[in-house]
């Protein structure tokens, strides 16, 4: 299958290039930079030179492609404030992938998140396929919606799903969340949880997200939701307290009503308790992560190299 790949350079693309091209794909990757062109190129893909904004590109890259996998998204923009700009730019290069394959059969897989979906309970890959009038447009509401309309693209003819991402994907060379919060506890001098630290997060290690892209890319029937979640919650008070033990600092709580003061754009998103489960997607998919869990992970040591200078 000749695969088309947004955010092909990124943290999970790098790793979808080899997955998919050990399984016998030949992968082209949108490149908007010379650094990313090369990287791709050094990976073992062809190169197609443009960015989200370049939607004439996009549909053409679609048209001759045999699927398409979505994963970039501007979070370089959506974590300084323009989180509507993000979400604006993800819905119009998705409509016009859509436009391209419609009536193709071809699959076309987007990247989404699971953060927020069902604060408070386990979510499973059945939440969210309706829209919440509680939800905000400009938060990860819009995502949920830019998702919704990936698998109306079913009823046009493509083959569409969406993998939903834990808010830690993680790894040797993650530059994340897990990392952010490492900088603000290494800033602090002290390692942080929110409350009582009861709050949880999914967590996959990039390998198994990898993996599950390309099956959904070969096997996911349209319409299909599937979880990215490895573990099905991580208590952040537990990472904290890892964070806390590599450094050699404190582990403290950090009041709610001082979650943003003390964890800056971090803090809305470590007092979230979000856990999800994959239990329908290793079901439908034979989905099985091997990787370590993210604990084990932090104490593999590689997110505590001294930061370079």
């Amino acid at each position: 299958m000749r695969v088309f790949i947004t955010g092909a350079s990124g943290w999970i693309g790098s790793a979808v290039i080899p997955e998919l091209i050990e399984a016998g794909h030949q992968v082209v990757g949108l490149a908007r930079s010379e650094a990313s062109a090369e990287a791709l190129a050094t990976a073992g893909a062809e190169v197609r030179r443009g960015s989200l904004d370049d939607l004439d590109v996009l549909r053409e890259a679609a048209a001759d492609a045999d699927g398409v996998l979505h994963l970039a998204f501007k979070h370089d923009i959506a974590f300084s404030g323009d989180f509507q700009g993000a979400t604006d730019a993800d819905r119009r290069a998705i409509d016009a992938f859509g436009d391209a394959l419609a009536g193709s059969g071809k699959p076309f897989v987007i990247a989404s998140g699971l953060l927020g979906l069902a604060p408070g309970r386990v979510a499973t890959e059945e939440d969210g396929q309706s829209a919440d009038p509680r939800a905000s447009a400009g938060g990860p509401g819009g995502r949920q919606e830019n998702a919704r309309a990936t698998l109306a693209l079913a009823s046009r003819g493509v083959r569409s799903s969406v993998v939903r991402l834990p808010p830690t994907v993680h790894g040797d060379g993650d530059q994340g969340f897990v990392a952010s919060l490492i900088a603000n506890a290494r800033d602090k001098g002290v390692s942080g949880y929110v409350g009582d630290g009861s709050g949880r997060w999914p967590a996959a290690h990039r390998s198994d997200v990898a993996h599950l892209f390309r099956l959904a890319l070969e096997n996911a029937p349209a319409g299909t939701t599937l979880h990215a979640a490895a573990e099905e919650g991580v208590g952040l008070r537990s990472v904290a307290e890892t964070i806390g033990r590599h450094l050699g600092i404190p582990v403290v709580s950090v009041a709610p009503e001082d979650a943003a003061g003390h964890f800056g754009w971090l803090g809305a998103v470590v007092s979230l308790d979000s856990p999800a489960s994959s239990a329908l997607t290793r079901e439908r998919f034979g989905w099985k992560p091997a990787g370590p869990g993210l604990v084990e992970d932090l104490d593999q040591g590689h997110y505590f190299r001294a930061p370079a200078k």
